[in-house]
């Protein structure tokens, strides 16, 4: 196992994680993606393109259990580099069927793509305030089949992550956007901006 790079990794999520909590206790992670979260995204999004660049995709058996889920959390928090993530994907698929990385690891950044793309999400992961006010998963390509595809990767039923994330948003004081459309649009504008369409 490389400690250094997993030390590196853990070192990542954990400004990831602080910054978050400051912003959540000032309310001011809700109101748009904050600048100093997004700061922190991309100096985390330039540091393991450069590992994937070196290693490739960081599993298991490079950097524990807790180095790949950090892999993961950064990769995922790299909604500014649309490239690094669609360039990761197909890594994240290998190192999933060769048991590198948990099968969800995998599913969750493809329905990130998804949304971001402005398509439909396969496996529920996703979710954002909707038209009525309610914390919802981004639509799906098939809500009859969903929970199949979350059992084939390991995730409980949408039911129960509704619920979850519903919890933690109101833990939290996440409320919905005071103009549902005007949210919509800045997302998409920003989606456009960064290059996902």
């Amino acid at each position: 196992m490389n400690e250094d790079l997993r030390a590196d990794l853990l070192a990542m999520v954990d400004q990831d994680n602080r910054v978050r909590a400051e912003l959540v206790s000032t309310g001011e992670l809700f109101d748009g993606y904050n600048s100093r979260m997004a700061e922190v995204h991309q100096q985390n999004a330039m540091k393991l393109d450069a590992i994937v660049e070196a290693v490739g995709w960081p599993g298991m058996s490079l950097v524990g259990d807790a180095g790949a889920e950090a892999a993961w959390l950064v990769l995922l928090h790299a909604i500014a580099n649309p490239e690094l993530q669609r360039r990761c994907l197909p890594l994240l698929k290998a190192a999933a069927e060769t048991g590198e990385i948990p099968a969800f690891h995998f599913a969750c950044l493809e329905d990130r793509i998804c949304v971001f793309e402005g398509r439909a999400q396969r496996y529920g992961t996703q979710f954002d305030w909707d038209e009525s006010g309610m914390l919802s998963p981004h639509p799906l390509q098939n809500s009859d089949r969903v929970d199949e595809y979350r059992r084939s990767v390991g995730l409980g039923p949408l039911s129960a992550k509704i619920e979850e994330v519903q919890l933690r948003a109101a833990a939290e004081g996440d409320k919905p956007p005071r103009d549902f459309r005007k949210r919509q649009k800045e997302k998409d504008d920003w989606a456009r901006s960064v290059g996902w369409r």
